[in-house]
């Protein structure tokens, strides 16, 4: 009994393992675990993408699109408030629909106003993001960190992704490309274990996608993609049904393609217009351009259409994506080729000018996500020759390090191209002879107080230079288009058009009034030509060319003329505002003022009376949707409205007029006291005169007291521009006194 009680201890003890030795790290463990490597390893990426993207945020907004995006678009002005939501998921403006991307804008206008630094801030977070994001998505799906980390910092520090960055109205790209991304991040946790609460959060993040930019709509595609590698659920899983699961996903898309369509069909190139064989010529010089960019990105800019290619263009390009594709094929056992290079095809599609919108033939933009399949293919193809050759890895990092630090250089030299317009068209005119930037830089001169600055105004001795300069510009784009011929696109012609009465402005300002009205004329005549042949895209055209026309005619005080021109336009914005009223209300409203000027000018007093009352409650809805951004043009109407009552003595009704707008602008003085206090002071003046005039004594003298001192005020900081008011209200005052002398 003792004995086998001894030996069952001996068999216990010696089961028991020994107490283990303190841990001494390996010299060849990494040093941190691979989770939080990996974490650093995005972090530090993150932190490198932001420095290099810092200049971007003391850039100024663009004209282009940053426009209609932010600076001018009264939504947006509106702040992230119901308003603001109810517009941006109905509205198909800027001929897209996106409305998480509408939102992002409205949510920085409400935290930097139009200070451009916190717009430019949040994109260079989100492009920092996506290139974090990317990394971290690659590195657990391959579980091969190097290569991945490669991608990511291509991704990052490539210079043809500038535009999407600096631009503040791509906004949609990145913001895209950010639920892009963590929906494949999403399915791939599907992959590892199919559950419809894992699908349904793909499906959920796909859909933000598209509502930031539609050009995710690819994205079932590229799942295929990632289903044969490097998940690789095929052939695991039956190739039906990886195909199957994505349907709702394909539904999605076509959802998105339909509303893409209906948003863009003002803006879309009929076959006519672009004959299909120019376009897939251009499709192959596109696809054969992006890939040469990549490897010298050198020039960028914007890439007008050409009338004509080359033969040996798209031929040349043509020659490149077969061979490419041959050394996919041959080299089938690496997937990775395949996924990347069928990524690059297939993500181009929806922008490689198939289906043609707009005036360019490519755009450094498209590629964000396309160019991620060919990153893909240059990392894992120089990971497996090095692997293959048992190169040290630390060896990897030189020639990578390298690369990487020549494009950081070239992407650093290309923000400064996005500090102004100037800049901009500047770099790309010296790639191309385009008229479509010759007219941009032009207008760009023309208004240097918004689009240059002082770096860009050193070029110009003076002002005179500088319009001079914009002339060449506008001339230059009207020789490089040639003369008018029968066979002449409608984009062709409209650009024509347009040129000419950018021209015909420069005419007014430096008073060639003839030579004005003949420009004016002729783009009038080109866009009456275009309205007859589609009149959803041309009639907003026709009617702001007859507004400038009679703003011309006004000027020269003729003023039949300018009647008739201004009825026309009127007539035009009724027709547009019954279809899209949040877009041609405001210039309706705007036209009615303008008409109701000239009808008072004229003695037409009840003609103008019902101008200004529609004009009123025009005005009125508007700052009731959108105070920001119309009560300025409420308060101008009323106190339009107003003087054409006090002409006809009317002043029980011009009073509340003046009352209301200048209760709107003292609101409107104590935001921006540059801007409206001299309009306030006007209002101050003529509410005085109409008291005046109805012995209303203390309420007029009060008001006369205050115009007064904002004038004063004025003149302390511009005497020469308000000496004139001040003397005219210290008369005003002496009359008053004189005819109800102070007790």
């Amino acid at each position: 009994m003792t004995i086998a009680t001894t030996d069952s201890k001996i068999r216990r003890q010696s089961r028991r393992k020994p107490k283990p030795k303190p841990h001494s790290r390996s010299k060849t463990a990494p040093f941190l675990p691979r989770g939080r490597l990996n974490v650093a390893r995005f972090a530090l990426l993150a932190l490198a993408t932001v420095t290099l993207y810092l200049p971007a945020i003391g850039h100024s907004f663009i004209t282009l699109d940053d426009r209609e995006y932010v600076t001018a678009n009264p939504h947006i002005h509106n702040g992230l408030g119901w308003s603001t939501i109810r517009w941006a998921f109905s509205s198909f403006e800027a001929a897209n629909w996106h409305p998480l991307t509408w939102l992002s804008h409205a949510l920085d206008y409400q935290l930097f106003g139009l200070n451009p630094w916190g717009h430019h801030l949040d994109s260079v977070l989100i492009h920092a993001l996506n290139a974090g994001l990317l990394f971290l998505l690659m590195a657990w799906i391959t579980k091969r960190a190097g290569p991945s980390l490669l991608v990511a910092a291509l991704f990052a520090l490539h210079p043809i992704n500038v535009e999407s960055v600096a631009w503040v109205a791509e906004r949609k790209n990145v913001l895209s490309t950010l639920f892009f991304l963590l929906a494949l991040g999403a399915y791939g946790r599907y992959a590892q274990k199919p559950d419809w609460r894992r699908y349904l959060l793909v499906a959920a993040l796909f859909a933000a996608g598209l509502m930031a930019k539609p050009m995710v709509i690819t994205l079932p595609f590229v799942l295929l993609l990632l289903d044969y590698w490097p998940l690789e659920r095929i052939p695991r899983v039956a190739f039906s049904k990886v195909v199957l699961e994505k349907i709702p996903l394909l539904v999605l898309s076509a959802a998105s393609a339909w509303l893409t369509m209906m948003a863009q069909r003002s803006a879309l190139h009929s076959f006519a217009e672009l004959p299909l064989g120019l376009r897939i010529e251009n499709a192959l010089v596109a696809y054969g351009l992006y890939l040469w960019k990549t490897l010298w990105p050198a020039r960028l800019a914007f890439y007008p259409h050409a009338a004509a290619l080359p033969s040996w263009q798209w031929i040349l390009s043509a020659l490149v994506l077969i061979a490419i594709s041959a050394l996919v094929i041959i080299f089938r056992n690496r997937r990775y080729l395949a996924v990347g290079w069928c990524w690059f095809l297939g993500t181009l599609i929806p922008v490689i000018g198939l289906v043609q919108v707009g005036e360019y033939a490519m755009a450094d933009r498209y590629a964000y996500i396309p160019l991620i399949g060919i990153f893909v293919m240059i990392a894992w193809s120089f990971d497996d020759i090095a692997k293959g050759e048992k190169i040290p890895a630390a060896w990897l990092a030189v020639p990578a390090g390298c690369a990487l630090a020549v494009l950081s250089v070239v992407t650093f030299r290309q923000l400064a191209y996005w500090r102004s317009d100037y800049a901009l068209w500047s770099n790309t005119l010296e790639g191309a002879d385009d008229p479509l930037s010759h007219n941009a830089l032009a207008m760009t001169l023309m208004h240097p107080e918004s689009e240059m600055t002082s770096q860009d105004l050193q070029d110009f001795p003076s002002a005179q230079n500088r319009m001079d300069e914009a002339r060449r510009h506008f001339e230059r784009a009207l020789e490089v288009r040639g003369p008018a011929s029968p066979l002449d696109s409608g984009a062709t012609l409209a650009d024509r058009a347009r040129t000419l009465n950018n021209l015909g402005n420069l005419d007014r300002l430096e008073n060639r009034m003839d030579e004005s009205r003949e420009h004016a004329q002729s783009a009038l005549d080109v866009y009456r030509q275009l309205a007859q042949q589609n009149p959803d895209v041309y009639l907003p055209n026709v009617a702001a060319a007859l507004n400038n026309l009679g703003a011309l005619n006004r000027l020269q005080n003729r003023l039949n003329e300018a009647r008739r021109d201004d009825e026309e336009a009127v007539k035009l914005e009724r027709k547009l505002a019954q279809q899209n009223p949040s877009k041609y209300l405001p210039n309706l409203a705007m036209n009615l003022n303008e008409l109701g000027l000239i009808n008072s000018t004229q003695q037409r007093m009840d003609e103008a009376g019902q101008d200004y009352a529609e004009a009123l409650a025009i005005d009125r809805q508007l700052a009731g949707q959108s105070p920001a951004a119309y009560l300025p043009d409420l308060a101008m109407t009323l106190t339009d409205a107003a003087r054409v009552n006090a002409m006809q003595n009317r002043m029980n009704d011009a009073r509340p007029f003046y009352e209301e707008a200048l209760h709107i602008q003292r609101k409107l003085a104590q935001q921006n006291p540059d801007v409206y206090l001299p309009q306030l002071a006007m209002t101050l003046n003529s509410l005085g005169l109409v008291d005046q005039i109805q012995q209303r004594i203390e309420p007029s003298r009060a008001e006369y007291h205050e115009a007064l001192s904002i004038y004063r005020q004025l003149a302390s900081q511009d005497e020469a521009r308000y000496r004139g008011n001040v003397a005219r209200v210290e008369a005003s005052l002496q009359a008053l006194d004189r005819q109800s002398p102070r007790k």
